[in-house]
């Protein structure tokens, strides 16, 4: 963990939880990716196993959908998830799902990692960088530069090529004081169901967000060959 073991010994986290939001269909994916086997394990349980590390993290709820509970407890059971203690069932939007996770775990938790189920590359030091961000400035998201031009665009034509300097990828997990994404994500839910972006449920109640350091290796699996880009990345870190 390099710098965070040192600043571990001296000074403590509060007490962090993680809701790990793994309720989607895969519909892109075309098939269960949570599921799908990364390195010989599903890509879930190396999800899980991330913050089963982290000693910063002491309570895991997972959020899934109805038919997976089963699956899912057997899983964290067959695969060590010991701080797996909440199964709440996905929303019909991700501010929901999100709100259920958050409401699952318990009264003592002071900080919250939300994190997506398909981001299986995690490392402890992103994990801890966003929860110690968080509780510096309330919010925070892991972030790396954008590389690629971006444009703005509409009906197939530029409007605007903003300055990309200015422009960042925003991954997961995102870090919360709990009382504040609490209160964001019910409101979200409420009054903007199409709210995509934990961060942003903040945002639009006027919450500032800092950034946190991320990483290019910190993907998403939304394809299959996102799959084979995690494979490749997970054999390097293991060779």
């Amino acid at each position: 963990m390099g710098v965070w073991a040192d600043k571990l010994k001296t000074e403590r986290l509060p007490y962090a939880a993680a809701v790990i939001v793994a309720a989607g269909s895969g519909a892109r994916f075309g098939g269960d990716k949570l599921m799908a086997d990364l390195a010989g394990e599903p890509v879930l349980l190396r999800t899980l196993r991330a913050f089963q590390r982290t000693e910063a993290v002491r309570e895991i709820a997972v959020v899934v959908r109805p038919d997976m509970e089963d699956t899912v407890r057997a899983l964290c059971a067959r695969g060590g998830i010991t701080k797996a203690g909440a199964f709440p069932a996905g929303g019909a939007t991700r501010a929901r799902s999100c709100l259920n996770g958050v409401r699952a775990v318990s009264g003592r938790v002071e900080l919250i990692a939300i994190h997506d189920g398909a981001r299986p590359l995690v490392t402890e030091d992103v994990i801890l960088d966003g929860l110690w961000t968080a509780w510096r400035h309330t919010a925070a998201a892991p972030a790396v530069p954008v590389k690629d031009t971006v444009k703005v665009a509409k009906d197939g034509l530029v409007l605007s090529t903003p300055d990309r300097s200015s422009l960042f990828a925003v991954q997961t997990p995102q870090c919360f004081q709990a009382d504040l994404i609490r209160a964001a994500l019910m409101d979200a839910a409420a009054n903007a169901p199409d709210v995509t972006d934990d961060c942003a449920a903040v945002e639009r109640t006027g919450g500032r967000v800092a950034l946190s350091r991320g990483s290019e290796e910190n993907i998403k699996i939304t394809t299959p060959l996102d799959l084979a880009v995690a494979e490749m990345i997970w054999k390097e870190r293991h060779q």
